[in-house]
């Protein structure tokens, strides 16, 4: 799914960017504590960035493309309402901000769970008719 991985990619490179943007240019600008938090956006940012690319990676073999495409837009919508908050959050100290962060959270979770239930829906080949060949491929060989 070519949606994931762009949207993936593109969230890695900003990931990077606001991290090192953290890094260098807000430490000593920001109180720890709010760096602390801006940290965490960057990291929950890189981790479903990442979440993204994998599910741009194996979309074409899950047959429950309508479950792929929710999985991807709630993880994307997660990165923007979790991450992007709690950035605003650290760089005004707005508190309210922070609660904007579970929503986003509640995207992650829901994302994570129709991704793997896509992946559960998929069609596999049935117990019987794998042990069957198994046994087909021994009595041949023997």
């Amino acid at each position: 799914m070519r949606a994931a991985l762009v949207l993936g990619s593109g969230f890695a490179f900003l990931g990077v960017a606001l991290g090192a943007f953290g890094a260098h240019a807000l430490r000593g600008r920001l109180a720890p504590e709010m760096l602390a938090i801006y940290q965490t956006g960057v990291q929950y940012q890189m981790f479903h960035a990442l979440g993204l690319v994998l599910i741009g990676a194996v979309a074409d073999r899950l047959d429950a493309a309508r479950l792929v495409a929710w999985a991807t837009g709630l993880l994307a919508s997660g990165v923007l309402l979790f991450s992007g908050s709690l950035y605003a959050l650290a760089w005004t100290g707005a508190r309210g901000l922070g609660a904007v962060t579970p929503l986003g959270g509640v995207c992650f979770l829901l994302g994570w769970l129709l991704l793997a239930v896509a992946a559960v829906r998929q069609p596999g080949e049935p117990a019987r008719e794998r042990s069957g060949a198994a046994s087909q491929t021994r009595r041949g060989s023997a």
